[in-house]
């Protein structure tokens, strides 16, 4: 009989569901972020069309593949935003060590600080490089007497293979080497931007 009572006891305190606490959504993030996400995307856009249409095809390659390189550089930043563990970081901040206060403020909004890094950034520099690699592929065209759409089709996979490939790779190197990548990410934003 003591036991049945048991079991029932616990199975009762098992069956009770925790009380959730609903997180309202931040519609000032949401508006913020929308208007960086405008801000940079007209900004790149900006950079995009005006250098690469009167620039020769190595010099739009160049400009491509920075923002093949940005997009990857701000996804590993994202990642290592999400892995890197907070207490490293609260030890160098009592240290006094420059950037460790940002870096604590970003892992504590790392859903914040993630979603703008792999995706505002990250999907920018991803729209941004393959509508540069339609201009890119109209040059190449037109100076060399190609077929326009099989020269797109090869821009636009080769872009595709650079994007996804570096990504991989990047993704790998910010679980591994979280703390680094955050670090010097923190130290130099620190120079434009002072924690309280």
């Amino acid at each position: 009989m003591k036991v049945k009572k048991m079991k029932e006891k616990y199975s009762k305190k098992a069956n009770k569901k925790p009380i959730k606490n609903k997180r309202l959504v931040d519609y000032k993030w949401i508006f913020t972020v929308t208007i960086l996400a405008f801000s940079i995307s007209f900004l790149f856009s900006f950079i995009s069309e005006a250098t690469i249409p009167n620039a020769n095809s190595i010099v739009a390659t160049l400009i491509i593949l920075l923002f093949i390189g940005i997009g990857i550089l701000f996804d590993m930043i994202g990642i290592s935003v999400t892995v890197a563990d907070i207490k490293t970081f609260n030890s160098m901040a009592t240290k006094q060590v420059r950037g460790a206060k940002l870096a604590v403020k970003l892992i504590q909004n790392n859903e914040k600080a993630s979603s703008f890094c792999n995706d505002v950034i990250g999907d920018i520099c991803g729209i941004i490089s393959g509508s540069a690699g339609v201009a890119l592929s109209t040059i190449i065209a037109n100076n060399f007497h190609w077929n326009l759409l099989i020269v797109s089709l090869m821009i636009t996979a080769v872009i595709a293979a650079l994007t996804i490939g570096g990504k991989a790779i990047g993704k790998a190197t910010a679980i591994n080497k979280s703390t680094p990548i955050l670090f010097y990410f923190s130290k130099v934003i620190s120079y434009f931007y002072h924690t309280k």
